[in-house]
């Protein structure tokens, strides 16, 4: 048996007003006047924290438009423009949500790497180094600031560029940027790595590495989604914490059925990830009983609306389209169902699934 060896963020700081010393963690990574790129989820245009990124020389923030995943075109776009402004920088930062995270790993790859991101949507197809990145989430749950995948709607399907040389070089955990989230977005976000967990502990590939970060993460978004009242900043710190344990528990065994179906939204319908996962989790009963049951319980106590009818009036090109996409996602279904998941899912039995949502 051949063993996964995956690479794991460079350096993690945790804690209340650590991204205050983002100048500081900054600083020797710098390469003579090449600037660092701050790409910044457009939410925080004209907000405090864009005043408190530690601008220096020719360093440039870049508000990011992520009101739909990363494409590939976007990533592409972005690289060309800093090459022809810049020819090189010293460092690409992501701040925001997982979306922003995924743009900046991308971007950082394609500084250094030939051709479109297109080309590299796969499993380990990256060969080159990126630029220096920074990862800090402004929101908990996707684990996008620890995974070694950065998911790109490109031109024929939704893949990660799953490589060693995705992963984040530092990453910048503090709660305190978690505290203005809309309530809803919030909700979706923590759900991704709710989901990531009964996906995680239920599926084929569980191991104890795995399920130590699993059970940890699961324990964490249920003390804040079930057992928790009212939402204090204790309530962010769990879900920064979950976020980063979810995302670990996956990095050694895989996501499931509710991602392997809301990519199939998301390529079609441009589904943002959190609101895909909670639309498809709502229906599979029939594979995650225990955990569909506490979803709606959280659903309900949190008083959240889950949009319902998406796919309504869709053509059968348009369902085929989501039904490749979504069965192009082995891994997943594999760790979800085994070795013979063809067998069980069907094209048929997975369009009843699309036409429920």
């Amino acid at each position: 048996m051949k063993f996964r060896n995956f690479k794991m963020v460079g350096y993690v700081v945790y804690g209340r007003g650590s991204f205050n010393q983002l100048d500081e963690i900054l600083a020797p990574q710098r390469k003579g006047d090449a600037p660092m790129i701050f790409l910044v989820d457009h939410f925080f245009e004209g907000k405090p924290l864009l005043n408190r990124i530690p601008v220096r020389g020719k360093d440039k923030v870049i508000l990011a438009d992520v009101t739909y995943e990363p494409k590939t075109t976007q990533v592409d776009a972005l690289a060309k423009q800093l090459k022809e402004e810049f020819g090189t920088v010293s460092g690409i930062i992501g701040i925001g949500g997982g979306s922003t995270m995924d743009l900046a790993k991308a971007v950082g790859l394609m500084m250094n790497n030939p051709g479109s991101s297109a080309d590299y949507q796969g499993w380990d197809l990256v060969k080159v180094p990126g630029v220096y990145k920074v990862g800090i989430p402004t929101l908990s749950g996707t684990g996008a600031e620890v995974s070694r995948t950065t998911v790109l709607t490109g031109p024929t399907r939704k893949l990660g560029m799953n490589s060693d040389f995705t992963p984040f070089d530092q990453i910048v955990l503090d709660p305190e940027l978690t505290a203005n989230a809309p309530a809803n977005q919030r909700f979706y976000t923590g759900m991704d790595c709710y989901i990531h967990c009964i996906e995680s502990l239920e599926g084929t590939y569980l191991n104890e590495f795995s399920k130590s970060y699993g059970e940890k993460a699961l324990q964490l978004c249920q003390k804040v989604f079930v057992e928790k009242d009212t939402w204090d900043d204790t309530c962010d710190d769990m879900l920064m914490m979950a976020s980063y344990a979810g995302g670990m528990s996956i990095a050694y065994s895989q996501v499931g059925v509710a991602h392997a179906v809301s990519y199939g939204l998301s390529y079609l319908l441009g589904t943002k990830h959190g609101i895909g996962n909670c639309i498809v989790m709502n229906h599979l009963e029939e594979y995650y009983p225990a955990g569909v049951k506490e979803f709606k319980y959280m659903v309900e106590k949190n008083q959240i609306e889950i949009p319902t009818g998406i796919c309504k009036g869709l053509s059968d090109e348009q369902f085929n389209k989501m039904m490749d996409v979504s069965l192009g996602m082995k891994p997943l279904w594999e760790n979800a169902l085994g070795a013979d998941w063809e067998k069980i899912m069907t094209r048929d039995k997975l369009r009843a699934l699309y036409e429920k949502l």
